[in-house]
């Protein structure tokens, strides 16, 4: 066996290289099975960032439904979700260059064997947007999320709207409007008979995870719908993935017990089916997402999280009793269940990538329809510790240790690695703990990661999620902090070199940690937030007002605002700091990077600024990806004199 060579921490040499980064990380979605034929969507940074639809044919073999260059994705909500559906031997998807919905004919025999030439059946008409079908066949309709920019009033208006698949309502027509009583809308789903169509609903100030609500109401042949009423939730229960069974009953996730637990509406009342300090939902970002699916009428497959991991398991909802099932995976999401009872979902664990995995009728055989094979050699991935560790007030936080790691390379004797923290976005999201190039691209150059689910992060219950109400910039901020503390403490890592990393959300904590602890070194803030009064009044409908939970209401909290927003406390900073932007980006707008960075600027301290013309909420082509990694990486070595033979790109940092 060669021996190591030594060289300083962060600046090994890596085969995980941005070009990597971007070639294996297709990030696939929302797997389902027709009429034997499996479909999932893929998204692909090597693409120009575009998402297609894949048909895996019975011979295995897999081929695109969109085609070069065309794209699906849905700007519902600006992070859009389910924007595609097979039913009718037809391919319904929302098209990413105009939002319109088409319909693609798929011969039965080989769904893929068609000419891309989509029927349109949505008007054409700037503002429309829509997502999360469910197919009328009787009444030939789509029913949807719609979402209308162009509607009266200071905000667009979110409704549940009957398309006609016919393409008739692309004529000048009027989409028929079902449900516009609230301020947003989610899952409609019919029932088997066809007599009921189910939904979810909630207002502001609640997000979908603080207050949802389970609506139902009849619904004729024609897919008109009737007297609706409301089953469950409330502003302080949330509900998740309404679903019926194939008896017709009415499943769905509330956290009423302080955990993500499954429901059944039976009798006219609601009864759990599982009740376990568990999680079986996950915060609803994307339109469509799914834990659980029927196996049968008497079986529930499902998808739950306990202690930061992820299980499936195979529910009898007349025993009560849950059959554990055992995969190689430590996330799983996308549940879906076929006519068959074949269970698919996407999985991933600390060495493999998201993949799209199909557990037979039986229950026993687990097939990846697809299959990342790790592109470094295994000795070379880091594998993720999972860590509980103390922080202020006598209260746990939770995360992910990365060591570093590298068949060819170590640290010299005696050093200790610079330490990445890395704050997840949302900030209601979480880390699991599975393969991430983008992890790996810091770890095998010799730095230590952290990856902290602070409190008011997902999977730990409602309790610790609502730690972060009224807290934010703080209680996540002691997370990081402590995170520090405890790997110092260790003797893990260098204090001498801390660096603390986030986008979007976790971007904020990143400026409010450099501002408001002195744990830290240096940070990097991708379309991260630094005024937080900017955003509560510059942000899109979805999380207009989140920040009223998360921090107060707006303006009669004024004052909270500006104390905890990273902007109005420059005196404060006092390390390097780079922020990549995109100017596209309609979450936080690049006006909350510019003033940031103008802040430091005047202050003397070093700062970079990366900008991305053709990026949003989100960098999603391969080169602005590629060009972001090396940039950060540049910036960290140049600020803390990390020596490296890495040819990297000239950067300009002012006050350097």
């Amino acid at each position: 066996m060669t021996s190591k060579i030594a060289q300083p921490y962060g600046g090994w040499p890596s085969p995980v290289t941005p070009e990597l980064i971007t070639a294996g990380s297709v990030a696939r979605d929302y797997p389902c099975q027709v009429d034997g034929v499996s479909y999932w969507q893929e998204t692909r940074p090597d693409e120009a960032g575009r998402t297609t639809v894949v048909a895996r044919r019975a011979d295995g073999s897999l081929v695109d439904l969109l085609p070069f260059p065309h794209s699906t994705r849905s700007k519902v909500h600006e992070y859009g979700g389910r924007c595609w559906l097979v039913a009718d031997h037809s391919l319904f998807f929302v098209a990413a260059e105009d939002q319109r919905v088409y319909r693609l004919p798929l011969p039965a025999e080989h769904p893929a064997d068609t000419a891309f030439a989509p029927q349109p059946l949505t008007p054409e008409r700037p503002g429309l947007r829509f997502a999360d079908f469910c197919h009328h066949p009787t009444a030939g309709l789509l029913i949807a999320v719609c979402e209308d920019h162009g509607a009266a009033g200071d905000e667009p208006s979110n409704t549940l709207v009957a398309i006609p698949v016919d393409g008739s309502g692309c004529r000048g027509e009027e989409l028929r409007t079902l449900v516009a009583n609230a301020d947003f809308v989610a899952y409609p789903r019919l029932s088997p008979d066809l007599r009921s169509l189910c939904w979810i609903a909630w207002h502001h100030p609640q997000m979908p995870w603080d207050g949802s609500e389970l609506w139902c109401g009849d619904m004729d042949d024609g897919g008109e719908l009737g007297t609706a009423r409301k089953l469950a939730g409330g502003a302080t229960e949330a509900i998740f993935q309404p679903a019926w069974s194939p008896a017709g009953e009415l499943h769905f996730v509330s956290d009423a017990s302080g955990w993500w637990n499954l429901y059944r509406h039976h009798k006219g009342g609601n009864e759990p089916l599982f009740p376990v300090e568990a999680e079986f939902a996950t915060p609803l970002w994307s339109l469509g997402m799914s834990t659980y699916g029927f196996v049968g009428d008497r079986h529930i497959a499902t998808l739950f999280t306990q202690s930061g991991a992820w299980h499936l398991g195979v529910l009898d909802t007349a025993s009560g009793r849950m059959a554990m099932k055992a995969t190689p995976f430590s996330w799983m999401g996308a549940l879906s269940c076929s006519a068959d009872g074949d269970i698919l979902f996407i999985g991933a664990s600390a060495t493999s990538s998201g993949d799209v995995a199909l557990v037979s009728g039986g229950g026993e055989s687990l097939v990846r329809l697809t299959e990342s094979t790790p592109a470094i050699d295994r000795a070379t991935i880091s594998i993720p510790q999972p860590l509980s560790y103390p922080s202020a007030g006598g209260e746990m936080a939770n995360g992910f240790y990365y060591p570093p790691a590298n068949s060819q390379h170590r640290g010299p004797d005696g050093d200790k690695p610079p330490l990445i923290v890395m704050c997840h976005g949302g900030p209601t999201g979480a880390n699991y703990g599975v393969l991430s190039y983008k992890v790996q691209y810091w770890t095998s150059r010799g730095f230590a990661l952290l990856d902290v689910n602070y409190r008011g992060s997902t999977g730990y219950g409602r309790r610790y999620r609502e730690k972060l109400n009224g807290n934010w910039g703080v209680v996540d901020v002691e997370d990081a902090a402590a995170g520090v503390a405890h790997l110092v403490g260790q003797g893990l890592v260098d204090p001498a070199k801390t660096i603390i990393r986030g986008s979007s959300a976790g971007g904020y904590t990143v400026l409010a940690a450099l501002a408001f602890s002195d744990a830290f070194t240096a940070g990097a803030s991708l379309y991260g937030i630094g005024d937080l009064e900017a955003l509560a009044r510059d942000t899109h409908k979805f999380e207009s007002r989140y920040l009223d939970t998360l921090v107060g209401p707006y303006p009669a909290t004024q004052d909270t605002y500006r104390l905890r927003s990273p902007i109005h406390h420059q005196d404060r900073l006092h390390c390097p700091v780079i922020f990549l932007q995109g100017l596209e980006d309609k979450v936080v707008p690049p006006n909350q990077a510019e003033a940031m960075v103008n802040a430091l600027k005047s202050k003397g301290i070093p700062v970079a600024y990366i900008t991305f013309a053709d990026e949003g909420h989100g960098f999603r082509k391969a080169a602005n990806i590629q060009a972001a990694l090396a940039a950060e990486l540049a910036f960290y070595r140049r600020v803390l004199a990390i020596p490296s033979a890495e040819t990297l790109p000239e950067i300009e940092i002012h006050n350097l």
